[in-house]
């Protein structure tokens, strides 16, 4: 899974490359839609471009992220909903 927030190199974007807003720290919530299942992750930490709304995710809140699609996706179950925090 891609997660936007980090160009080349692992820097962290300073303006958003889509619209050039600026950016403030927020708390979103993630989905991801495996065919056969909808995983929710709630309070996920992001940075939010103030223009387009864009969220962005950290590397290593992207990686825990991965890690809890891959446990739900092993239950099987229509619609899972956890927190990351």
């Amino acid at each position: 899974m891609r997660i936007p927030g980090r160009g080349m190199m692992g820097k962290q974007f300073d303006a958003c490359p889509l619209c050039g807003g600026g950016k403030k720290a927020e708390v979103v919530t993630f989905t991801a839609d495996l065919g056969f299942e909808v995983v929710v992750v709630r309070n996920v930490p992001a940075t939010v471009r103030c223009q387009c709304g864009t969220d962005w995710i950290a590397d290593d809140v992207a990686a825990r992220i991965d890690e809890l699609v891959d446990d739900a996706r092993k239950k099987r179950l229509q619609v899972e909903v956890m927190s990351l925090t």
